[in-house]
């Protein structure tokens, strides 16, 4: 459980340096690796300058590019005639929220279904110009679904502001994280617990982008002419003639959208969507083809717009964008279950999918009829789950799990059947043990898990994930983990070391001699240990959380240092998040090559 503290200390300003860390590299060291295994590298994420604090009252740059995925921009072609405008204009002082039902900007967030928030004071006493930092330069995606799972739910969750900044440009740095970890349904949540008045320069930017990465540009209805006031980009003018074609004004529409595009060639793929767009409102009358073969990349523009279109991106395309885009279109309920599948396991992975969404997905497959490689999928699924033979569901689970080919896939595979497999009844006549295990506590089947302890040998991977994953606690002896590495992987064991001796499950002593002969340099400090540390011994969990992710800058487990481990680990279990903290140490086992 997550609790509050009365105890506070502040975390110095100086503390900016440390958003200046890749990865802690502390007993290894950590090459750039940002892609999982069968995507090309997307291009390096260049962070868009924060908004002022207080409200925007000038124009902008235009909005960088996520990770490469830029939005269409033109300062010369960002304002409309104020002929147009008065064309356009609506009174919208009728609409305005009283002010007993306005959000405050002292605390910003909301509560996801099914989770409990973590407290409003989290952040402890941390300056927020220090977190916004963090935020800001972490590498997203990051390598473990679980520390995902753990910063999504602190980013999402209605916490206080801290000192330093503006809420609506906290909550625009909080939603912009989110989006690159490729929540973009939460990230669309924090932006929408700010009053659109309170809005400033950062927030236009991150809103767009948001209502790009869900596929919605309704969404930027309600602030497309202050926004369009506000941020000189073309994309702002665009997007107000797309609102006015979907509000069913084709004539006003097409007024804006002309000079929008004004300079720019009649084939430009990003007019062409927002044409397409201006055509799917009440009285659209404009027919566009979109042609993908002169597109050489993917941009949040070219992607949002198309799928609310129901134009198909070609896959080729996806591999010129960065892995979140991916993540994106598994969420996109309106492209096709089929076609969101792939991209719907890679997801889980990075902590956005989870198991009973990946069940839902592949049922709809199946009913669907498609004859593709997911209907396959389906039937095995099926299969595992309700076949009255023990042999024959664990038969359906090997063929799931064997028809993955990276690592990445055949985690995600683990993450499919983990409902299925904590039905199997633990038996020492049952083979494949260690993935059944690993299966269960990929998404957190920990009870069903534990009752195969009687049964699984002593020093097999099964044993070592249940060792981590029991909340009881039982001691292990250092001589267990360094047999471990002997039956196994020897960076499998450095794992395991690093979690239980976060777990407090070995004694300083056992934990020091297994650090030596596994070579893991769990004492080592730096600024980064030093700051995880002081927060988790405060409880401040939302700051655990975000620094945890600092420590997983990679999109694979491959350069993720049992050293990082072990502090993130440690201090999840100071700050009350236990269960993360066991959950994460299994999936570093687990996903260990």
């Amino acid at each position: 459980m997550i609790t509050s503290r009365t105890k506070r200390s502040r975390i110095g300003f100086a503390a900016l340096l440390l958003a200046g860390v890749g990865m802690p590299a502390l007993g290894q060291d950590t090459p750039e690796s940002l892609l999982p295994p069968g995507f090309d590298d997307p291009a390096p994420t260049p962070a868009p300058a924060p908004g002022p604090s207080a409200a925007p009252t000038r124009a902008a740059e235009p909005l960088a590019p996520v990770d490469g995925v830029a939005l269409p921009a033109d300062a010369a072609l960002g304002n409309v005639s104020d002929e147009v405008q008065q064309q356009v204009a609506v009174d919208l002082s009728r609409y305005e929220l009283p002010e007993f039902a306005r959000h405050s900007l002292d605390k910003v967030g909301v509560v996801a279904s099914g989770n409990a928030a973590f407290p409003a004071d989290s952040f402890g006493a941390a300056d927020g110009r220090f977190l916004q930092v963090l935020m800001r330069r972490m590498r997203a995606p990051i390598a473990s679904r679980w520390a995902s799972i753990v910063l999504r739910r602190a980013l999402m969750s209605p916490l206080d502001t801290p000192a330093g900044v503006n809420g609506a440009d906290f909550a625009a740095e909080r939603a912009w994280a989110l989006l690159r970890m490729g929540e973009a349904n939460a990230a669309r949540a924090v932006i929408n617990d700010v009053d659109t008045d309170n809005y400033t320069t950062w927030l236009y930017q991150v809103a767009m982008q948001t209502a790009l990465a869900t596929g919605d540009p309704a969404a930027l209805c309600p602030i497309a002419d202050k926004g369009a006031a506000i941020v000189t980009q073309r994309g702002w003018a665009l997007a107000q003639a797309m609102c006015l074609g979907l509000a069913g004004k084709p004539n006003e529409a097409g007024q804006l959208f002309d000079r929008a595009r004004s300079g720019t060639s009649p084939s430009d793929i990003d007019n062409l969507l927002a044409e397409k767009v201006i055509g799917t409102g009440a009285q659209g009358r404009r027919a566009v083809t979109i042609e993908w073969n002169p597109v050489s990349h993917l941009t949040a523009w070219r992607w949002g717009l198309a799928t609310a279109t129901g134009v198909e991106v070609p896959a080729d395309l996806y591999q010129t964008a960065a892995p979140q885009v991916r993540y994106w279109q598994a969420l996109a309920p309106n492209i096709d279950p089929a076609a969101r599948a792939a991209a719907a396991e890679l997801a889980a992975t990075a902590g956005v999918f989870s198991n009973a969404g990946l069940v839902d997905l592949y049922s709809e497959i199946e009913q669907s009829g498609d004859s593709g490689p997911g209907q396959t999928i389906a039937r095995d699924l099926r299969t595992a789950y309700t076949d009255g033979n023990v042999g024959s569901r664990v038969k359906a689970l090997r063929t799931l799990w064997d028809g993955a080919s990276t690592p990445r896939t055949r985690y995600a595979r683990l993450i499919l059947t983990a409902r299925a497999a904590s039905w199997i009844p633990a038996s020492d006549k049952v083979e494949d043990a260690d993935r059944l295990i690993a299966s269960m506590l990929s998404s957190g089947y920990e009870a069903a898990a534990l009752e195969w302890r009687p049964v699984v040998a002593r020093g097999s991977e099964a044993w070592a994930l249940l060792a981590l994953a029991d909340p009881a606690g039982a001691g292990v002896a250092a001589g267990d983990v360094t047999g471990f590495s002997d039956s196994g992987s020897r960076r499998k064991a450095q794992m395991l070391l690093a979690g239980l001796a976060g777990l407090g499950r070995l004694s300083a002593g056992e934990a020091q001699s297994a650090a030596a002969t596994l070579e893991v340099q769990i004492g080592g400090i730096n600024a980064w240990t030093q700051a995880i540390d002081a927060a988790g011994e405060r409880g401040d969990a939302a700051t655990v959380a975000l620094l945890a992710g600092v420590g997983m800058q990679s999109a694979n487990w491959d350069y993720v240092a049992p050293e990082a481990l072990f502090h993130i680990v440690a201090a999840m279990r100071a700050a009350g998040m236990v269960h993360y903290a066991r959950m994460i140490a299994v999936e570093a086992v687990t996903r260990a090559a």
